[in-house]
């Protein structure tokens, strides 16, 4: 742990927050004796609103300065709105932070994560996102026409899925590892904004954050999972996408949108991740 980078978005509360911590501590042993010479907490805070585009652009900037190689990247960061709300970009809030900012943040690290797999042989792409079995409606993606806020978040957890496999797919042969992580109900203010029936039902059913840190941090660290991609594990174990998800027309419908809405190829320095079985 002591020479790789890990960057996990969505650290200021809930899974993220225990996540940093349960990295800072896996890394604790082997820098003790540093420690002790010269305090050095080794990690970096960076801020971003990841429902803006160039703030993402520009964290993206920042790690691509400090940082040579990027070992493991998880996309954690999510966020519920009871009203349909607009970003200074043009997009419904949701789907900008929940899917846009992902999309645009791990195709912009991707020389870092390929960097990682020159140096150390490997690199892994997680994004915790959950089993939602609603279809994107391509038509009214950002529910101009028709907005419906749970049916809105249920659709941006779908479109982590299908940014997963799709991913995965293009990654294929590249020892960059791309996976979906499903935490379960855990205890955070993800849902502060829902109606108060639900907020009462997800804390009683929720478990704590550093509950399932841990095991987020196996399918991220582990060795078992090394040559693992376009999986959906839960606790570590794999469990089956809804079927949609595995839609190909979908995710590469997916891809295409995304990429134009980021404006992902007008970016200097960026390739797009091209399909080789296309």
């Amino acid at each position: 742990m002591s020479n790789r980078v890990l960057v996990v978005t969505g650290t200021t509360s809930g899974i993220g927050k225990a996540l940093a911590l349960e990295i800072a501590r896996s890394g604790q042993t082997a820098l003790q004796e540093i420690r002790r010479q010269a305090p050095n907490p080794n990690l970096d805070l960076q801020l971003c609103d990841l429902s803006i585009l160039s703030s993402v652009r520009n964290v993206a900037e920042i790690l691509k300065s400090k940082y040579e190689k990027i070992n493991v990247l998880i996309n954690n960061a999510s966020v519920y709105k009871r009203k349909r709300t607009v970003t200074v970009d043009g997009f419904e809030e949701m789907f900008a932070a929940n899917h846009l900012g992902p999309f645009l943040l791990t195709n912009l690290l991707l020389e870092q994560l390929q960097a990682a797999v020159q140096a150390d042989g490997s690199a892994r792409v997680l994004n915790i996102t959950a089993p939602s079995t609603v279809p994107l409606n391509f038509d009214d993606l950002q529910g101009e026409r028709n907005f419906n806020s749970l049916n809105a978040f249920g659709a941006t957890k779908m479109a982590n899925l299908l940014f997963t496999f799709e991913l995965a797919r293009r990654l294929e042969n590249t020892a960059i590892t791309v996976n979906a992580i499903h935490p379960g109900l855990v205890r955070s203010g993800l849902m502060r904004e829902a109606f108060i029936l639900m907020r009462l039902f997800t804390r009683l059913a929720s478990g704590p954050p550093e509950r399932v840190a841990g095991s987020i941090l196996q399918a991220a660290t582990a060795p078992e999972f090394a040559n693992i991609s376009g999986k959906f594990p839960h606790h570590g174990k794999e469990i089956e996408a809804p079927a949609y998800a595995h839609d190909r027309a979908a995710q590469q419908k997916l891809w295409e949108t995304s990429e134009q809405l980021t404006q992902l190829a007008a970016i200097k320095g960026v390739t797009p991740i091209n399909d080789p079985h296309l």
